[in-house]
């Protein structure tokens, strides 16, 4: 009886405080929390509707610092906002204008391909990405010196068959060219003569396998390889080379007379007369004094 006397007690104060519109404590936190709850709520979905807004306006605002040649700001915006925004839509563009700064404007070329590679790694699948792991192997070779790296990524992208596929196929054999192993060199211009008849670069590839030979000290092979070049392409600007070069392939032989005939030649259309002029007095003294030996 006690107990159903306390029950009803408590539920007559109930109806008592509702009476005089008091909310117990425990319900008045319940319906607090229930508030802030909406509150939030709807404060991330204005966030979310309005992110792109959010998002455009500080790349904007980093591409009008760019605009503008200040460089540093430009840059620290752009990082910030991939910082805030990794994977966000405009994020890669963000990205890209961050590399161009450091590599075209801020010569910071490490920091450069750090930024391309990220941009591969997070998006590989963007529109962009073929470009700039382009831009990547041009900065292994032409910025950073660095052409065994150049090579791996130039080959990634030959073997993909992509455009401009002898122009990229000439940048290998360079490389190869520039770390000293010609043999390696000449056998990817050959490849690129092959895979590429149509090239405009076939007269300086020639040239360039004629070079190889001479380097290697195979005589006979750079001589037939840089007279290939003079009847093949008699009007480009390295078939004059390949004169020049032809005679100090003929010196070496000691054909002094055939060397000379060739550099005589070349006088009045040469490019270099000073050092003709220097070539033709080496082996006229060459000339000389073997006759005085006789």
């Amino acid at each position: 009886m006690t107990k159903e006397i306390q029950r009803l007690k408590k539920q007559l104060l109930r109806e008592e405080l509702r009476r005089q519109g008091k909310v117990p404590s425990y319900r008045r936190w319940l319906l607090a929390g229930v508030f802030f709850a909406l509150v939030i709520a709807g404060s991330l979905l204005w966030y979310q509707a309005n992110l792109q807004k959010i998002v455009g306006k500080r790349l904007q605002t980093a591409l009008e610092f760019k605009a503008t040649g200040r460089y540093a700001e430009a840059l620290d915006a752009l990082q910030r906002l991939y910082k805030d925004y990794p994977k966000f839509a405009t994020t890669p563009q963000a990205l890209i204008e961050s590399g161009e700064i450091l590599e075209l404007y801020l010569g910071r070329y490490d920091d450069a391909l750090l930024t391309y590679l990220l941009l591969l790694r997070d998006f590989p699948d963007h529109p962009s990405a073929p470009a700039i792991e382009r831009r990547i192997a041009d900065l292994y070779k032409f910025r950073l010196d660095n052409c065994s790296q150049a090579i791996a990524v130039y080959q990634r992208i030959v073997d993909r068959s992509e455009g401009d596929g002898d122009r990229l196929q000439y940048e290998v054999a360079d490389c190869y060219f520039q770390l000293n192993n010609f043999e390696q060199a000449r056998i990817e211009f050959e490849s690129l003569q092959k895979k590429y008849p149509q090239s405009d670069q076939l007269a300086e590839v020639q040239f360039r396998i004629a070079v190889t030979y001479a380097l290697e000290g195979q005589l006979p092979e750079a001589e037939a390889s840089y007279r290939m070049v003079v009847q093949n392409w008699p009007e480009n600007p390295y078939a004059l080379e390949a004169r020049f070069g032809l005679a100090g392939v003929l010196e070496e032989q000691e054909r002094l007379l055939e060397a000379r005939e060739e550099l005589v030649s070349l006088q009045g259309i040469y490019r270099n007369q000073s050092t003709l002029n220097q070539k033709l007095e080496q082996i006229q003294a060459r000339i000389d004094k073997k006759k005085k030996a006789i």
